[in-house]
């Protein structure tokens, strides 16, 4: 059915297959929203220190 270097080609797709598989779980439920979480949290940190700073100034 297959010959040798097939199924090392078909080895070698099936792991990359699986390995991007992982991948994209890994960032879809981790990764990503670590990044739009800290970028909210940096980002309020910043309008309440405008906010401060206004009152401090006015």
């Amino acid at each position: 059915m297959f010959d040798f270097d097939q199924y090392l080609g078909f080895l070698a797709f099936l792991t990359i297959l699986t390995i991007g598989f992982w991948l994209m779980i890994f960032l879809i439920t981790f990764v990503i929203p670590y990044w739009i979480g800290g970028a909210l949290m940096e980002r309020l940190k910043e309008i309440r220190a405008e906010k401060k700073a206004k009152r401090q100034n006015s």
